[in-house]
């Protein structure tokens, strides 16, 4: 039995050495929910996608030339949601994500549906007074309520505005509704359309975030050419290193003090989209950490 090789189940199929909550700096949370998604539904199996897509990344990053998985990334088990609405999840993320905090560990949320971002964001503002907030999504997700809820994932933007400031980018998407609101509260989002037309935008992007950022990344917010297993996918949308260069910039001028990644809906006849899903993930792990 000593000579057989295991293959570990965590994020990065991680030895013990590198992947222990005790030496982890790195936390990864998976929450498999989805219900209030109201086109294509299947974020609920997105965590464990990403995941078994990590394990099969090299761990060496050839942008960095540093092995990321030496900071310790730790994988918790899935959080089980609550059949009693979205408010009870939203509650059990925030709890999940106090912990954390109170254990000095930058958490990564794995979604599932973008409501649960919420959760993370209240623990984060309560630990850092000045947190702003830079989501990337084809969405504005500012609606006040939406079937019946405002703890809906078209709703969850609209909460986080209430708690902090918020840079919205590659946005190509939105309701009547959503765009008064944005004019009422003058919030000025990065729209695609504008982005492609921009000269140095994550400058401009970088200006408007406060030292300590948190960052949620809405799948959809790629383009479907390269991210097309979401929920609601949009024509355009960010590339891949475009996607890298904003937040490459972003960690280097400002602290990245936690981030999630929502909105996976896996193919199982493409796994591409996994893959670029967990290679997103480590990359933003590097920069954040990269001194």
């Amino acid at each position: 039995m000593s000579q057989l090789e295991f293959v570990p189940y965590n994020f990065g199929a991680l030895p013990e050495e590198s992947s222990s909550l005790e030496k982890s700096r790195v936390v990864i949370l998976p929450v498999p929910y989805d219900s209030t998604s109201s086109y294509k539904a299947g974020a609920r199996d997105g965590p464990r996608a990403i995941i078994n897509a990590s394990r099969n990344m090299e761990l060496f990053d050839e942008e960095l030339l540093e092995d990321i998985s030496l900071v310790g990334i730790h994988t918790l088990p899935e959080l089980m949601p609550d059949c009693h609405g979205p408010e009870r999840t939203i509650q059990k993320v925030y709890q999940a994500t106090r912990e954390m905090l109170e254990q000095g560990k930058i958490l990564v949320t794995l979604g599932g549906e973008h409501s649960i971002s919420l959760g993370s964001i209240r623990a984060y503002k309560e630990r850092y007074p000045g947190l702003s907030v830079l989501q990337i999504d084809a969405h504005l997700d500012l609606r006040g309520s939406y079937a019946g809820t405002p703890y809906n994932h078209a709703c969850v933007m609209r909460r986080v505005s209430e708690l902090c400031p918020l840079t919205q980018v590659g946005i190509r998407s939105f309701s009547e509704e959503e765009y008064d609101f944005v004019k009422e509260k003058g919030l000025e989002p990065f729209y695609q359309s504008l982005i492609n037309n921009w000269g140095d935008w994550p400058e401009e992007v970088i200006e408007r975030l406060s030292r300590e950022v948190y960052v949620t990344i809405d799948l959809d917010g790629l383009d479907p050419s390269i991210m097309p297993s979401v929920g609601t996918p949009e024509p355009g949308g960010l590339g891949w290193h475009e996607t890298l260069r904003l937040l490459k910039r972003v960690a280097e001028k400002r602290k990245v003090v936690g981030f999630d990644v929502m909105e996976l809906c896996p193919d199982p006849t493409n796994v591409a989209p996994d893959f670029l899903a967990a290679r997103l993930i480590y990359k933003l792990i590097g920069y954040s950490f990269r001194k």
